[in-house]
């Protein structure tokens, strides 16, 4: 499976958006400051994810949230989380 997920910064409710093989692990290695993004914005928190068979779907959905028609949909997606 791969896994398009987004984190927001509990210090300053930027949001970050990746993709992974392997949720677990890369969500600790955000949480552990060994992830150049988010080192500086620690602590975060998982918010949202969706899981994929295929690479490349994953990596169009990552691409298409990252757009701002992306962010848009997140923000109605997510609405009362990202309050």
């Amino acid at each position: 499976m791969y896994y398009v997920y987004i984190l927001r910064s509990i210090k300053d409710g930027k949001l970050y958006i990746g993709k992974t093989r392997n949720l677990r692990d890369r969500f600790n290695k955000h949480e552990q400051g060994q992830v150049t993004a988010t080192k500086n914005r620690l602590p975060v928190q998982l918010v949202f994810y969706e899981a994929f068979v295929n690479k490349t779907d994953a990596g169009r959905e990552e691409l298409f949230y990252k757009s701002g028609f992306g962010r848009e949909a997140l923000q109605s997606k997510l609405l009362n989380t990202l309050k």
